[in-house]
């Protein structure tokens, strides 16, 4: 398998229906919204999908609906290793690996805790790369929660020549710790995923594969014209960029009860029920703030078909 499609990976928001369950039927409009959105893949359990707050049935129900329903239109990866105990991520690992997803993602920070070395890092990655399947790609995720731990230029270099991984989620936010991860993996599949809005286009320029990050619950068709179209129309491409970073500002709101709004707007969830955040806590100049930003999505994708469009 070659690296996973370049391009948009929505970390998706799970839907939850008035009693606390996930609604599956939400799920299934997001999944098409994502889709029809032009996306490249989906990240189905991740933070954004508040897996923390899920048990390890509903993490891998999650996944596996997700997969049934991209029906091979879209890739779909997932995470949702989330216990402390190394033996019980070993479990939760297998339990994910067997939903179906095409790819699985390792949390970075669950594989050591906050004060223990890299060395200790890489020697339980290497007692877990024995006990998942040899033929399921593998992927990373800087997860902020409960620590961030970002891989070095090293370890990822490791990773790489393994040939067992695909992906990362890159959250570093900072340019130069993203180019040197760069050139640590040149010549392999490994492809990287920035999570930062106001770094992407540099970094597309020095060869980071796409976005991966909370955005594109928004509007994953603006950082999909970006991915695809920076090189063409490089004036363009760098006022939407203007645009994206300061619309991103938004992420420090209440997410993902104000994605989940949007959502909504879109006629796609049903309510904005949260297990991460309450929901209570979403005032009405939160709303107006998110159809703000709704109309200004709306009116920047019709500009770039009207203006932008090839």
């Amino acid at each position: 398998m070659n690296s996973l499609a370049a391009g948009v990976w929505p970390t998706m928001v799970t839907p939850f229906t008035d009693k606390n369950t996930i609604d599956y039927d939400a799920l299934e409009r997001a999944v098409e919204w994502y889709i029809g959105k032009g996306v490249d893949g989906l990240f189905a359990v991740c933070q954004s999908s508040e897996m923390f707050c899920l048990s390890l049935e509903e993490r891998v129900e999650l996944a596996s609906f997700v997969k049934r329903k991209a029906a091979g239109r879209v890739p779909v990866i997932a995470s949702g290793h989330i216990a402390d105990r190394f033996e019980d991520q070993v479990a939760e690992l297998q339990a994910i690996a067997a939903s179906g997803v095409d790819a699985l993602v390792l949390i970075t920070n669950r594989l050591a805790q906050e004060q223990e070395s890299d060395d200790k890092w890489k020697n339980n990655l290497e007692k877990l790369l024995r006990l998942l399947p040899e033929e399921l790609p593998l992927g990373f995720y800087e997860c902020p929660y409960p620590y961030k731990r970002l891989i070095s230029p090293e370890l990822l270099r490791w990773c790489a020549n393994t040939g067992r991984f695909h992906f990362l989620k890159d959250t570093s936010c900072n340019i130069a710790d993203m180019k040197a991860k760069l050139e640590a993996v040149v010549g392999s599949n490994l492809g990287i995923f920035n999570a930062n809005s106001a770094t992407l286009l540099e970094t597309l320029k020095l060869g980071i594969r796409g976005y991966s990050g909370v955005m594109a619950n928004f509007h994953p068709e603006l950082y999909g014209w970006l991915a695809k179209h920076w090189q063409q129309q490089p004036e363009q491409a760098e006022a939407l960029e203007d645009l994206l970073s300061t619309m991103s500002l938004i992420e420090k709101q209440l997410y993902p009860v104000n994605a989940k709004y949007y959502l909504m707007l879109e006629g796609v969830f049903a309510t904005i029920h949260s297990r991460s955040r309450d929901h209570r806590d979403f005032t009405a100049t939160h709303r107006l703030e998110i159809e703000q930003l709704s109309r200004l999505s709306a009116r920047t994708v019709g500009q770039l078909r009207v203006e932008f469009s090839g």
